[in-house]
């Protein structure tokens, strides 16, 4: 699987963890920085994260930054994204079940190295369960993108 993950300053180590992690199984990652613990916005690797999953060069994005919750506003303003703010194993899944979520948002404050490994792991080895009504409100969602 191809992936593409970016980080602000404050999930650096957490960032180049799981690259070294995804990377040891066998994916693809495509680091979008930030690459150094320097002050920056995380709005600018989210975006190019977000930006990767649209244009479809990569099957699935990670996104974090101190709380996550950034990183997932800049993310779900790409077209064709449907980031979730994840903090459970159980959400996880249920982001991929019930969403077919394609970015996945991470906090680098309350989810430690252990637990985002574990998190990621659900994420990208759940299927969305293509439920009759989960697609519905997808197409829903999809709709609602194209709308000014």
């Amino acid at each position: 699987m191809k992936i593409s993950i970016g980080c602000d300053h404050s999930a650096l180590e957490l960032k180049n963890y799981l690259c070294e992690y995804l990377k040891g199984l066998g994916h693809e990652v495509i680091d979008r920085g930030t690459y150094t613990k320097d002050s920056c916005d995380y709005t600018d690797f989210g975006y190019k994260v977000a930006k990767d999953v649209s244009n479809h060069t990569v099957d699935k994005g990670i996104v974090i930054c101190f709380t996550g919750i950034g990183m997932s506003i800049i993310a779900n303003k790409v077209k064709g994204v449907r980031c979730a703010l994840v903090g459970s194993k159980d959400a996880a899944e249920l982001t991929r079940l019930h969403n077919d979520s394609n970015v996945l948002a991470l906090s680098a404050k309350y989810t430690g190295m252990v637990l985002a490994k574990e998190i990621v792991d659900v994420w990208l080895n759940t299927e969305f369960s293509h439920n009759e009504r989960h697609q519905r409100r997808i197409d829903k969602i999809t709709k609602y993108e194209g709308e000014e």
